[in-house]
């Protein structure tokens, strides 16, 4: 997903409650630790279709979510306006990965194929089991790989767009 210059976007999270009557707002968050979105700033909120750049003022965890302060928004009903908009920032804001980390962000869309060259499809999304991640890839079929290195995943190819799995395909 891109903005409206191209620059790549990584939903982080979603405006999902209100917090009090000051114009605080709940975020439903995607990062590790879970207050980490409230670092990244100016979010990209989705309006109507249409993303357009706010400030984060101030934020905390508070209990098992997440609380923000947004630049303008000073009411309840102001931040009622942003229930259930998704936050996202440009993928140039989040810190580099290391050689053998990734964010998910850069894992989807790769052509994934067998140790045998056997193209399965490509990465739709991953999600979290709790003992593990999963792919979801995309090919003839649908297949859920859970990603276990080196086990499962041989290679990530992240500048030629191949993840390399070890991996039956009639699984």
């Amino acid at each position: 997903m891109a903005d409206k210059s191209g620059q790549r976007l990584v939903v982080l999270g979603r405006i999902s409650g209100l917090h009090g009557v000051q114009g605080w707002v709940k975020i439903f968050s995607h990062t590790d630790p879970r207050e980490g979105i409230v670092k990244y700033t100016p979010w990209l909120i989705r309006r109507d279709g249409k993303w357009e750049g706010i400030k984060v003022v101030s934020g905390r965890r508070h209990g098992k979510t997440v609380v923000a302060k947004i630049e303008g928004v000073n009411d309840r009903n102001q931040a009622a306006e942003l229930l259930e908009c998704d936050i996202a920032v440009e993928r140039s804001q989040l810190p580099p990965s290391s050689q053998d980390d990734y964010y998910w962000t850069d894992l989807e869309n790769l052509s994934v194929q067998t140790v045998d060259g056997e193209l399965l499809g490509r990465i739709d999304y991953l999600f979290e089991t709790g003992s593990n991640d999963v792919m979801v890839v995309q090919g003839e079929r649908q297949r859920l790989i859970p990603f276990i290195e080196p086990d499962v995943v041989k290679q990530v190819d992240l500048e030629n767009g191949l993840m390399v799995v070890d991996w039956d395909p009639e699984f």
